[in-house]
């Protein structure tokens, strides 16, 4: 697969066709491509909302609707919208769980290699959690790692895709009951085709050039 083409295809879609709906056998594998997104220590600390009904992704645009108008539309029109959301804390029932399924998944030659995983994990959550004191910050820089392994997967399957930070996360978390789930929505992906009021599928992709953005040493 040349994932420069990918990279370079894609872009940010800006309308979507309502009409067309992502299949379901695309849809899924995706979906299990974004499970197996990186994180840092296999830390894993997000959820993902999928939202494919009309009823659901109105639900969606009433964390726009007031102060993000302009984002209604591809809530509502895309065929799917992916909110991605991190946990609020890291909790020792997250942890444990992350271990056991990395103990059933074969990840451990023996009880050593188990508890050295277990230590170096929680090291760095104790890190970010005690001496930097950005636990929630690194958390949700976890979910981004997730947001471009879902944007790329996109491109892949040939599905146009919205990263969207313009909403309003408060309110999204109160219409989802995120919070006393232990979980805050930190930014949502629109899916689709879109359609032909998308101006940004003519335009020129643009990024600063090789020389800028790089440095050998």
């Amino acid at each position: 697969m040349d994932t420069v083409s990918l990279a370079k295809r894609r872009y940010t879609t800006k309308a979507y066709d309502a009409s067309r709906c992502i299949p379901q056998a695309t849809l899924d594998a995706l979906l299990e491509q974004l499970r197996h997104s990186p994180s840092s220590v296999n830390s894993q600390p997000w959820h993902f909302v999928v939202v494919g009904s009309d009823e659901g992704k109105a639900r969606l645009a009433k964390s726009t609707d007031a102060d993000y108008a302009y984002n209604s539309p591809k809530l509502r029109d895309a065929s799917h919208v992916i909110v991605f959301c991190a946990r609020t804390t890291m909790t020792e029932a997250h942890l444990d769980a992350v271990l056991a399924q990395e103990a059933t998944d074969g990840r451990f030659r023996d009880e050593q290699a188990r508890a050295a995983q277990n230590n170096s994990r929680r090291h760095y959550v104790d890190l970010h959690r005690h001496d930097l004191k950005d636990i929630q910050h690194w958390m949700e820089k976890q979910t981004y790692l997730a947001l471009g392994t879902a944007l790329l997967g996109a491109a892949a399957y040939g599905l146009d895709a919205t990263p969207m930070e313009g909403f309003d996360s408060k309110r999204l978390d109160a219409e989802l009951g995120l919070r006393e789930r232990g979980l805050t929505s930190v930014v949502m992906l629109c899916l689709g085709y879109h359609g032909e009021a998308d101006f940004n599928a003519g335009l020129s992709k643009s990024r600063l050039p090789a020389e800028q953005v790089f440095t050998f040493l």
